[in-house]
């Protein structure tokens, strides 16, 4: 790392089981030799060796390479000999026993990383595509669902607004009619005003006469016990039952003129 701009760097026979991914700020790499390490994969950012033209894997423990490979544009020797290669990069990598081999399985091995990558692009695409589509038909049916939300909030709407409609119409009804039956009422009370008179209570004809009648019982009562008193008992002597016996003697004797007058009268009329 401290070398960045180093354009040659040979690892080999160093036993190395993997390298970091800072390895790959060596941007100015052109010539790399990692033969006859115990490599098992390189780093996945491995592409940004832009600049490297020569590759010697020979003799790691290299299944795979990464998808990053593909943008080695200027790789032009490559060597992968040796390694437990998937039988199709295997089969694509080929040998490297001379130049030519080598060079032609750099091109080979580009043209198939990139195909590779062309293909993941594809499914990333078609996959971004998918959660696109699932996207915009959430959105729909959020969209459907909220119109129908405002559809129902709309409909609810309109039936409380003729539901109130309603309401104020019959009401309005009903106080015509009130007003009808109340005209109607003051025009037949201006017809008949005897009719629409209260009924008066009856007068008690009776409560005055039973009254005086009370009071005149009640007097002939006293003036019975007066004269029982003044006639019967020791008070007869006195001034007071004297008077009352001199006027009860008094009454009779008219009372009796005055019926032998009745006779009297009675007789001349029979004649």
């Amino acid at each position: 790392a401290a070398l960045p701009k180093a354009t040659v760097l040979d690892l080999s026979c160093n036993n190395l089981i993997s390298l970091p991914s800072d390895f790959c700020s060596l941007l100015h790499l052109v010539k790399l030799d990692l033969s006859k390490n115990r490599l098992q994969q390189l780093p996945l950012d491995f592409g940004r060796l832009v600049n490297l033209q020569h590759l010697d894997l020979l003799n790691n423990r290299l299944v795979t390479l990464p998808v990053s490979f593909a943008q080695l544009k200027n790789l032009k020797w490559l060597d992968l000999k040796d390694n437990p290669l998937d039988p199709v990069l295997a089969k694509v990598a080929g040998d490297c026993l001379d130049e030519k081999q080598c060079k032609q399985a750099a091109v080979r091995v580009l043209q198939h990383m990139r195909a590779i990558q062309s293909e993941q692009d594809r499914k990333r695409q078609q996959k971004l595509q998918a959660e696109r589509e699932m996207e915009k038909k959430r959105e729909a049916e959020q969209r459907a669902r909220e119109a129908q939300q405002r559809e129902l909030r709309k409909r609810e709407k309109a039936e409380e607004k003729e539901r109130r409609r309603r309401e104020y119409d019959a009401q309005r009804a009903a106080k015509q009619e009130m007003e009808k039956q109340t005209k109607k009422e003051t025009v037949q009370t201006r017809k008949s005003p005897s009719k629409s008179r209260p009924p008066q209570p009856p007068r008690n004809k009776h409560s005055w006469s039973r009254s005086v009648l009370r009071v005149l019982l009640f007097v002939l009562v006293c003036i019975l016990c007066a004269l029982a008193v003044c006639k019967l008992t020791e008070l007869q002597h006195q001034p007071l039952c004297i008077s009352v016996n001199t006027l009860y003697e008094d009454v009779v004797a008219a009372l009796q003129n005055h019926k032998s007058l009745q006779n009297l009268l009675h007789q001349n009329s029979q004649q």
